[in-house]
């Protein structure tokens, strides 16, 4: 198990606590761990395309998000980080400015402030910078802003990853859009298509411990 915990260099370190709240017994290496991670968030992500429309900007949907992402893996998944990291503000602001971020973004939202895809990154940055959970929040900001610009109407971020080679045209309501280092670990693009009015979305997630 001398690998299962370890880590990136810029990756949010997990105290004993923390690492103790690990729940499945099988995962007893790094494998196991991406391996599991990437089913979890996989179901995520197929939660979110089966939702109705929600407000992503209040805390339920944030805290929620990270639940469906994380809570077959990790006790403390969903829930509020209660000690300091390498990076993120005092836990005990967490709730506050979280608020406050989340207040900012409906006001760019619905004042035209910024451009939508500006407005998601705006959002992608605070979420990092709060850092609200032990782990995981650069997966889930990078997903919060992707559905905050597809719900805005725009195309979600390719996160520095590589355009789509399509080897045949796309049926007229089916395309593939570049799955960012978020969503996905080995598939270059991940289809999305209309079914009924409803997005559905299907992605590929990266390796634990990324921020």
């Amino acid at each position: 198990m001398t690998d299962l915990f370890a880590q990136p260099d810029d990756a949010t370190p997990l105290d004993t606590e923390e690492r103790e709240g690990l729940l499945q017994t099988w995962i007893t290496t790094r494998a196991d761990l991406n391996e599991a991670e990437q089913a979890n968030i996989d179901a995520a992500v197929a939660w979110v395309a089966r939702r109705r429309k929600a407000d992503l900007l209040t805390d339920g949907f944030v805290f929620e998000l990270h639940r469906r992402m994380f809570g077959d893996v990790w006790a403390w998944a969903g829930s509020t980080r209660r000690t300091g990291k390498n990076i993120g503000i005092d836990p005990r602001q967490i709730h506050v400015q979280l608020g406050a971020l989340l207040r900012d973004a409906r006001y760019w939202i619905d004042n035209g402030s910024f451009l939508p895809d500006v407005i998601a990154l705006r959002l992608h940055h605070g979420l990092v910078a709060v850092h609200p959970f032990p782990n995981g929040n650069g997966r889930h900001a990078r997903l919060m802003a992707d559905l905050l610009i597809a719900d805005t109407g725009g195309e979600p971020f390719t996160w520095g990853g590589e355009p789509c080679a399509m080897s045949a045209p796309c049926a007229p309501n089916t395309s593939m859009r570049c799955a960012p280092p978020t969503a996905m670990t080995s598939r270059p693009c991940w289809p999305s298509r209309e079914a009924g009015g409803k997005q559905v979305l299907r992605a590929r997630h990266a390796s634990p411990f990324s921020r």
